[in-house]
């Protein structure tokens, strides 16, 4: 493994989201002196926190798994998950309600899901979601240690015995085809296969590797911090801070200076500079280079993820079929894809995940009130309409959302709502998302892996990048071993 050449020992981390602080966290137990800096006032990136009214939002993720990838973040510095946040494990996971009207409790508990699946669809499919659960966990075992926790420097690590493991268990096929060898059920096929959009690739193109992500979301368990999501970026900066970590918040980066290849300071737009032998870059890669200077080497442009609308809002009331995550699936499916990946449409009949956080956490709304997060899929800037067209499109939308919503059975919705905003790819975009996404780079095979944009910066000896944008890729759990991995290119550990 390659690793940052010199001296390394007073590092700066730019951005206090989840992968910097993870990079922190294990930049601290191997002895570093760590300075955050943080644009927001308080730490979580996108796994941020906003005030409406009474209510408190988490403005990003909404689902956790794989927490241990949090607790190895705390173990660094003889710290714990579990001392710092307590979270609450989910059963059922998910709530998976179908336009025919029939509904599916997604257990990650094997026998409770099988006997779900045997009421829900006959013997024949549980047997095999059986089998469909026990290649999920051998497709997950084949991929951990060498292509997702791994910092590649070049495409010939591939070249392992785990590769051929992956390729017996037909990783390199189509994941909608490997999903189908197993479950019959379309319904079926769709809770194991919804995940790849995640990924920004539709579960027909998608390769079956990336069933990993549904190994996380229906066997190894789905969670939920009390406080909310944001609990645990609160709890990771926390634990870096009592450790020494020093932080500097409501503060943005204006420049690096750089000396010889490598970056000497971090100046800061209070007119401070902070010396630095090494520093790790969490934000989204267009900024990144921008402030690096820098032209990425790629012979093509990067293929970025579709975006998502999200509506929050605090109602009135809830309605007894949402359980803590619903997934509504409209009728259509392949065509749905299509519209936002490749026509840049909206979906015309639009699969959904609605949260309701206060579920489990009723201090997050006004007494007697409720919490729902609505996410809808759609293109993003390069495919669909630009930031400019969704400022004007945008309430629009969020109309044909709430009547949607209603139709599949949430009646009332508008009426209940007291509270509400409305997050469109016009404010990824003024976030710094490129393509105002905020799932960044898609996962094609041309981006995953050892051909996803490396940590290691060329000609900038000393930066190191983390975040979605880099290995191993996008969501909670691969975002923070991306701050694990920058940093073991710091300390070598």
């Amino acid at each position: 493994m390659r690793t940052v050449p010199g001296r390394t020992d007073r590092v700066v981390v730019v951005g206090a989201g989840l992968s910097g602080l993870a990079a922190a966290l294990h930049l601290r137990g191997s002895g570093r002196q760590v300075t955050v800096v943080e644009r927001s006032d308080r730490p979580g990136g996108r796994a941020g926190r906003a005030r409406l009214g009474g209510y408190l939002l988490d403005t990003g993720p909404t689902v956790l798994t794989m927490p241990h990838l949090a607790d190895e973040a705390f173990a660094a510095v003889g710290d714990s998950l579990a001392a710092r946040v307590e979270l609450v494990a989910l059963h059922p996971a998910y709530r998976a309600q179908f336009a025919d009207g029939s509904a599916l409790d997604v257990y990650t508990d094997g026998e409770a899901m099988a006997e779900e699946v045997r009421a829900f669809a006959g013997a024949a499919e549980a047997a095999g979601y059986r089998r469909l659960r026990q290649w999920l966990r051998s497709l997950y075992k084949a991929q951990l240690r060498r292509f997702i926790d791994t910092n590649f420097d070049s495409p010939f690590q591939l070249l392992h015995p785990d590769l051929a493991r992956l390729a017996a268990l037909r990783g390199f096929g189509r994941l909608d085809a490997q999903i189908g060898r197993y479950v019959k059920d379309s319904r079926l096929r769709r809770v194991f296969s919804f995940q790849s959009l995640y990924a920004g690739v539709s579960p027909a193109r998608a390769l079956a590797a990336y069933a990993v992500i549904a190994y996380m979301d229906t066997v190894a368990g789905v969670y939920f911090p009390k406080g909310g999501m944001h609990a645990l970026p609160m709890a990771m900066a926390d634990a870096a801070r009592d450790a020494g970590t020093d932080f500097r918040y409501g503060t943005e980066v204006t420049e690096l200076a750089l000396s010889a290849g490598r970056v000497t300071s971090v100046h800061l737009d209070d007119g401070e500079r902070l010396p630095c032998d090494a520093v790790v870059l969490t934000p989204d890669l267009p900024v990144v280079y921008r402030l690096l200077r820098r032209t990425p080497r790629r012979p093509v442009q990067l293929k970025h993820s579709p975006s998502a609308v999200i509506l929050h809002a605090g109602t009135r009331r809830t309605w007894p079929g949402l359980d803590h995550h619903t997934i509504s699936f409209g009728h259509a499916w392949e065509r749905t894809f299509d519209e936002i990946t490749r026509a840049g449409r909206l979906m015309s009949d639009p699969s959904l995940l609605i949260t309701r956080p206060t579920a489990h956490e009723p201090r997050l709304a006004p007494e007697g009130r409720h919490l729902h997060y609505v996410l809808a899929p759609c293109p993003n800037t390069t495919v669909g309409p630009s930031a400019i067209e969704w400022r004007a499109l945008g309430p629009r939308y969020r109309d044909s959302l709430v009547s949607e919503l209603e139709k599949r059975g949430l009646d009332g919705f508008g009426d209940a709502v007291e509270e509400e905003r409305l997050i469109t790819p016009a404010d990824w975009t003024a976030q710094g998302h490129a393509a105002g996404t905020p799932f960044s780079a898609a996962h094609t095979f041309a981006q995953t892996g050892p051909f996803r944009p490396r940590n290691l910066v060329a000609g900038v000896d000393n930066a190191v990048l983390a975040g979605c944008g880099t290995t191993p890729g996008v969501g909670v759990p691969t975002v923070l071993v991306s701050g694990k991995l920058a940093a073991a290119r710091i300390s070598g550990q």
